[in-house]
């Protein structure tokens, strides 16, 4: 196998806290330990498309590691293999994947890191087809790639959710209100659990359990009778009922999964302001979870990411995810990370510890 001379690195999918960490170990380890130079794409994968790009050194990665968001940029959408634009007032879409490997290829670049959650691994796992050696790191907050224990960004976003929810006590509490926060997660719990777990809610509402409305009622009304005149609640962006769906905010024409969640917050505090006239706020934590710097954990998972990916590239691995299993780096095939999404088991132990501490998941 010939030495590996350069590498490219883009950042796919939403921001997430620990990006910038990741982006400084890949760039650190090749130059430092390797003599590697490395080429960001900026944007993401429309970066790679347009081979609009920038030159990684040491300089340009010192002191980023706790800041949040990506130095490269990102979007969800610019999908190479369907790639979306506009002429002539009209939308199309075209396969632009060969224009990307040709980018790559005039690059002279080895291998390209792909930072992303499932639908940015999806379109690796497809350039690993066609001939490109790719290793991918998992990042997305909703904690939901099943291949590995913990996607780096999770933690920050539920620390944030926490945080959110110890604000909400104190007005809940003053004004004898129920306080309905609505989280991220997309077709996942984790954020939803976690936080509520940590931040004392009453009920917690995920999409592996839709809820029954009498349930989440009759625990309000249980707290009333114990003296307890407010009630806090989280609510993951993708809970329902268990006779109706999703909310659906709205629809992105153009990204690898289209679909945006939310509104299930305001039209749970509404169904419980009816139902039983107490006074019912919702707060939407939206973007908030994704922003920020990391918390010294995501800051130290992201850098062991970034470091095994570059170390997978060298040793001559490809259409490989970088993964945590029992507190150790490894890398599984990329097929595996993607295959499916990681939900909350509702027999977990997590779920059953809330329970018991009288926690309501509406079942």
């Amino acid at each position: 196998m010939e030495p590996i001379k350069r590498i490219g690195l883009l950042t796919g999918g939403g921001d997430c806290p620990g990006l910038n960490a990741v982006i400084r170990a890949v760039t650190k380890t090749a130059i430092n330990l390797h003599g590697i130079e490395v080429f960001g794409f900026l944007d993401g994968f429309k970066g790679l498309v347009n081979n609009n790009f920038t030159k990684l050194d040491l300089e340009r990665v010192s002191g980023i590691a706790h800041t949040g968001g990506t130095i490269l940029g990102t979007t969800n959408r610019d999908n190479p293999f369907r790639y979306y634009s506009v002429e002539d007032g009209k939308e199309i879409y075209s396969d632009e994947s060969d224009r990307a490997i040709d980018n790559i290829n005039c690059l002279g670049l080895d291998g390209l890191i792909v930072i992303g959650g499932d639908g940015s691994l999806n379109i690796a796992h497809l350039f690993s087809q066609k001939g490109v050696p790719i290793v991918g790191v998992p990042k997305t907050i909703d904690n939901d790639l099943s291949a590995t224990e913990v996607t780096f960004g999770f933690y920050t976003a539920v620390n944030t959710a926490s945080e959110a929810l110890d604000k909400l006590h104190t007005t809940a509490e003053s004004h004898h209100r129920v306080m309905v926060l609505e989280v991220m997660g997309r077709y996942a719990g984790w954020i939803a659990l976690y936080a509520g777990l940590s931040g004392g809610a009453d009920v917690i509402l995920i999409p592996e359990i839709p809820y029954h409305l009498d349930s989440v009622i009759e625990k309000i009304n249980y707290r009333y009778t114990q003296d307890k005149k407010f009630s806090i609640i989280v609510v993951a962006e993708g809970a329902k009922p268990n006779d109706g769906e999703m909310v659906v905010s709205k629809m992105v024409t153009g990204s690898h999964d289209p679909i945006r969640l939310g509104g299930i917050g305001q039209k749970l505090a509404n169904d419980i302001e009816i139902t039983t006239g107490i006074e019912s706020r919702v707060t939407v934590l939206g973007h908030l979870q994704r922003g920020g710097g990391p918390i010294p954990y995501d800051r130290i998972l992201s850098t062991r990411y970034g470091v095994a990916a570059v170390e997978q590239l060298v040793e001559g691995n490809s259409d490989v995810m970088v993964s945590l299993k029992d507190n150790v780096i490894t890398s599984v095939p990329l097929v595996e990370a993607i295959r499916e999404i990681r939900k909350v088991p509702v027999d977990s132990d997590i779920v059953l510890a809330a329970k018991a501490l009288g926690i309501s998941f509406g079942d």
